[in-house]
């Protein structure tokens, strides 16, 4: 994904515009995947793949955080992201979302995106959206009130004053209510809920951004069992719209919520797979489970 790559990339597609005004395309006129040109706004997954991390690094103070870490999630996937503490999860996020730059690596938003030229808010915009471990919400504010603050709007000042709800975004607004089971909760303060309701809540804020990738970092950290299962619920009513790369400790909501789990240690990836095959992997034993 090198600006070469790119340029060549260009080329190409410029040729099989030719081809197709020819009808002489490779594929009897199907456009072909690298030859598709990006819309703005949009994020290119015809290669299958929505994140892409290659060769990543990052040293602090000579600590050695992120080391030659590859790792890439399909559209749509669910990835379970497991480790040690200091494994290097939360400088990964970091990394992704531009909080953190790398001393070395690529990092790509589907196929044409470079994460690395953007700003953290710009990469916001580009449609990921990131959950920390401590719910950030609006307290003094309603549910609702949270969820219509976090329409992707206009906010500037004087649009701000001026924004109604339209009938499409309140009809996203009810959409997200009744995802975060939180529909009968509009009206009431976010301060009153409980933690896990909070949770719903941030993660409805997310959602109201429409992110085509979101990070969570240990969601279910100090919910109880029936807020974690019906967590658990909305995560798995988000794969597939989303793509969804969740960093968590605990096992048996992985084991509810999980396809493929990666195995981070020393910042670079240990072991892959389902969650049974990393957990019989003797590596994953010594560093991370335990006997």
């Amino acid at each position: 994904m090198t600006p070469d790559l790119l340029e060549e990339g260009a080329r190409r597609a410029e040729a099989h515009a030719l081809k197709v005004e020819h009808g002489k395309t490779e594929s009897g006129g199907r456009a072909a995947g690298f030859s598709r040109l990006a819309t703005p706004g949009e994020v290119d997954v015809t290669h299958g793949r929505i994140l892409y991390l290659e060769d990543v690094s990052v040293s602090f103070d000579g600590f050695k955080a992120i080391n030659k870490l590859s790792l890439d999630i399909a559209p749509g996937e669910l990835r379970c992201i497991i480790g040690p503490n200091g494994a290097g999860k939360t400088t990964m996020m970091d990394i992704i979302t531009g909080k953190t730059r790398p001393d070395e690596g690529r990092v790509f938003f589907g196929s044409t995106i470079d994460l690395l030229r953007y700003t953290e808010p710009e990469i916001a915009q580009l449609g990921i959206g990131r959950k920390f471990q401590k719910p950030t919400v609006f307290e003094q504010l309603t549910v609702f009130e949270n969820l219509e603050l976090a329409l992707k709007t206009n906010k500037a000042v004087t649009a701000s004053m001026l924004f109604r709800l339209d009938s499409t975004q309140s009809d996203r607004l009810l959409e997200v209510l009744h995802t975060i089971h939180l529909v009968g909760n509009a009206s009431a303060q976010a301060g009153t809920l409980s933690h896990g309701q909070k949770q719903w809540l941030e993660i409805g804020m997310l959602l109201m951004q429409d992110p085509k990738l979101l990070l969570l970092d240990e969601p279910v950290a100090g919910m109880t069992d029936e807020e974690t299962e019906r967590t658990a619920e909305l995560f798995l009513s988000l794969k597939g719209k989303h793509s969804l790369m969740v960093v968590e400790h605990d096992m048996s909501f992985i084991n509810t919520i999980s396809d493929i789990v990666t195995v981070l240690c020393d910042g670079s990836v240990l072991a892959q797979g389902t969650l049974a095959q990393v957990q019989a992997d003797e590596r994953v034993i010594e560093v991370y489970l335990g006997r």
